[in-house]
């Protein structure tokens, strides 16, 4: 069933709205956000176009949207051979209280099927959510060895007198730089509070992530 020109309009505002914002980012120089909105904006167009009978309406919609792929494959480009050149640099900031930024919701995007190894140095890692210390720490990552096993995932655990940095590092290339380390997480009031199970729903402290990329990245 073809959708209604009420239908067709709401959709086409609302991509009218994402490619904005795309122009926006891009503007800034917020190129990877940027690209994010033009390829869902653009999608958003083609649907459009699809349920478009008229012709002149058909001709301006392809030409817009072969603008937006243009530069949006000039972007990718670019972001390309920055991460090619080990240049690449995106900064997060996660503000006091905000929710919305758990380890998945962070990492998800560079977590791609070509990653098989992951090193992370962390100097202070005690946090229940963490792993507790001393001896009920080594404990801990103990079972969670035996529990990532069972998965068929490998964890090594070394210790060091002089680790300072924070610094989480894929061996696809991506190296994440977060002022507190993994933990940026608020307690939660209680045990059946938002956020004690859902960590996208349990606020921060206020802390930047630096996300780099480096194809030539290896374990140390």
């Amino acid at each position: 069933m073809a959708k209604s020109s009420l239908g067709q309009d709401a959709d086409s505002t609302a991509a009218v709205a994402v490619l904005k914002r795309a122009v926006e980012l891009d503007a800034e120089s917020r190129y990877q956000q940027a690209l994010v909105c033009y390829q869902e904006g653009i999608d958003m167009l083609l649907q459009v176009l699809k349920g478009t009978k008229d012709s002149s309406k058909k001709s301006v919609l392809r030409t817009r949207i072969s603008n937006y792929m243009d530069r949006a494959e000039n972007i990718k480009k670019y972001l390309d051979q920055e991460k090619e050149d080990g240049k690449y640099h995106k900064q997060i900031k996660i503000e006091e209280n905000a929710t919305g930024f758990s380890y998945e919701s962070l990492f998800k995007e560079y977590l791609h099927e070509t990653v098989t190894e992951v090193w992370i140095e962390d100097p202070y890692i005690r946090q229940t959510h963490q792993g507790l210390g001393n001896v009920q720490q080594s404990s801990g990552l103990e079972e969670i060895k035996q529990s990532l096993g069972s998965h068929d995932v490998l964890l090594e655990v070394n210790y060091s007198s002089s680790i300072h940095d924070r610094e989480i590092r894929f061996n696809n290339g991506w190296m994440f730089k977060i002022g507190r380390g993994l933990d940026y997480f608020k307690k939660p009031q209680g045990r059946f509070s938002l956020g004690y199970c859902d960590l996208d729903l349990r606020p921060c402290h206020e802390t930047t992530v630096d996300i780099f990329h480096n194809k030539h990245t290896k374990k140390i």
